[in-house]
């Protein structure tokens, strides 16, 4: 279904979409249903009035907003001549994006998608935060399963390429890829590790790496000094690791030496960097099988478990993925494990000397040499819904962000890792790298980091493992061989039709 608005009266709408965009920006948050509401009635509100427009897309706007968008609206009327572009020429593009870490991210989208839309006449791009990774996904089904379009791009998670592939959702973007002047370039100058959650099992590309990440070590170089620990050596393995952390941990409860954010309802990221220090992933090449009944896994648990209950050098069943950083920063912890995409803010919040490291080696290496971890973060999605017209200006879009340029720039703002080689030659990496040396650890970790979790019904896959890995860490459940065997029976279950 055609999708382009059609405006009673001509209006520039680049300067109106900004207009309703500073509006959005200096409003609160909304919630999912707002979310979904908004992405029902989208198709509507696109071929009606100024009026519909106003009531039914920005419900989350207060009546005074509305009314100050109504003055504008009419006043752009007036002024506009005649022969400017009108709504029904230009094509909108929806861009869903959550965002897993602190800082001004809707400004810096906003800034971009100006910059795109000076850059590309006849396309604006209109970005709307959706919450979290789970919000996005969940107000993206229902407003499809409703009857809506969906967004035309959207970040989501990388491991969800199978789960939207196989619903029809989106597109893959190896048809936009083969049209380019160097393909093979192109491809090739992401990481390989980034990449290896891009492509299905016949090696069709189906989205782009954009807000990447890896979990790495964060320490308190300040706090190594005072235990008369080397501020420039973090821990290489883990028996180091939990040598150090007793070092810097202080009696009831006072300073914590490590928190490893696996508490809550999504432990699988940082459950398997510590599996793969053990030897073995998650997950392999094919995507209908999973490796979880396994005695690395096994060996995982009850070492994150010994981290609180015996060697107590952190809260027993880890701390919460919010609250670890500010635990860190505010000297609560000495050590923690989180995603890179936090490294920005840390160093802006943080009023000492803050080291990051690789995350140490399991057992399966020795000296620090078995290092394992997953990447993470979000990908690229052009959304199947659009018309083909919409998916080529997506496809810009894309491109735009994923551009060397903006990618160290989205990079140095966030704490992202940077997806391509070339982003890291440009001058505001260099000067980063250098002025800040613990942007370069991410980047360098990509070398050894292995594929993150995805599979075949990769939501309900990892819904199994995520309950059964907090109900181990809770207490819940104290027979880790048991509730291991049991969720690895229920995932074959799911995976048998796939084999």
């Amino acid at each position: 279904m055609p999708r382009a608005a059609v405006w009673p009266l001509a209006a520039p709408t680049s300067t109106y979409n900004k207009t309703i965009r500073q509006a959005q920006l200096s409003l609160p948050d909304v919630d999912l249903s707002t979310i979904e509401s908004i992405g029902r009635e989208r198709d509507e509100s696109r071929a009606g009035s100024r009026h519909s427009f106003c009531k039914r897309s920005f419900r989350m706007f207060s009546r005074d907003v509305c009314r100050r968008l109504y003055g504008v609206l009419a006043v752009l009327a007036v002024l506009v001549p005649l022969g400017v572009t009108s709504a029904q020429d230009t094509i909108t593009l929806d861009f869903y994006y959550p965002t897993a870490v602190d800082g001004p991210i809707a400004q810096i989208l906003e800034e971009y998608a100006q910059q795109f839309e000076a850059e590309n006449p006849g396309i604006d791009v209109n970005p709307i935060y959706t919450g979290s990774y789970v919000d996005t996904r969940q107000a993206i089904q229902t407003e499809i399963q409703g009857g809506g379009t969906g967004p035309d791009v959207a970040v989501m998670l990388a491991t969800d390429i199978f789960s939207l592939a196989e619903e029809g959702y989106v597109v893959p973007v190896q048809q936009f890829i083969d049209q380019m002047e160097d393909p093979e370039a192109f491809v090739s100058d992401f990481y390989e590790s980034l990449m290896v959650n891009s492509v299905d099992e016949e090696g069709t590309i189906w989205s782009i790496p954009f807000q990447r990440s890896t979990p790495i070590l964060y320490y308190n170089k300040d706090m190594f000094r005072e235990a008369g620990l080397d501020p420039e050596q973090p821990p290489r393995n883990r028996d180091e690791l939990v040598e150090y952390a007793q070092k810097l941990t202080l009696p009831n409860g006072e300073r914590w030496g490590l928190m490893v954010a696996i508490a809550g309802d999504f432990p699988i990221w940082l459950f398997q960097s510590f599996v793969m220090a053990n030897g073995q992933n998650l997950v392999e090449e094919s995507p209908a099988k999973v490796y979880l009944n396994t005695p690395e896994a096994v060996d995982a648990l009850k070492f994150l478990i010994d981290l609180g209950s015996t060697y107590r050098v952190q809260p027993e069943g880890g701390t919460s993925w919010g609250d670890t950083p500010t635990a860190f920063t505010s000297g609560q912890a000495a050590m923690i494990y989180h995603t890179v995409g936090s490294l920005t803010s840390i160093l802006q919040n943080a009023d000492f000397e803050v080291g990051v490291g690789y995350l140490p080696s399991g057992p399966a290496g020795e000296d620090g040499t078995g290092y394992g971890t997953p990447t993470g973060g979000g990908n690229l999605y052009i959304f199947a819904n659009s018309t083909p017209e919409e998916q080529e200006a997506a496809w810009k879009w894309v491109q735009f962000l994923a551009s060397p340029e903006i990618q160290a720039d989205w990079g140095a703002k966030t704490g992202y890792i940077a997806a391509r080689r070339s982003a890291w030659e440009t001058d505001i990496l260099q000067e980063l790298v250098a002025q800040y040396p613990q942007y370069a650890v991410a980047r360098d970790q990509l070398e050894i980091a292995g594929k993150e979790f995805t599979s075949y019904r990769a939501i309900d896959v990892q819904n199994i493992i995520n309950n059964t890995v907090s109900s181990i860490l809770a207490g819940e459940r104290t027979d880790i061989e048991t509730a291991l065997a049991e969720a690895q029976a229920q995932i074959d279950s799911l995976l048998a039709e796939y084999q």
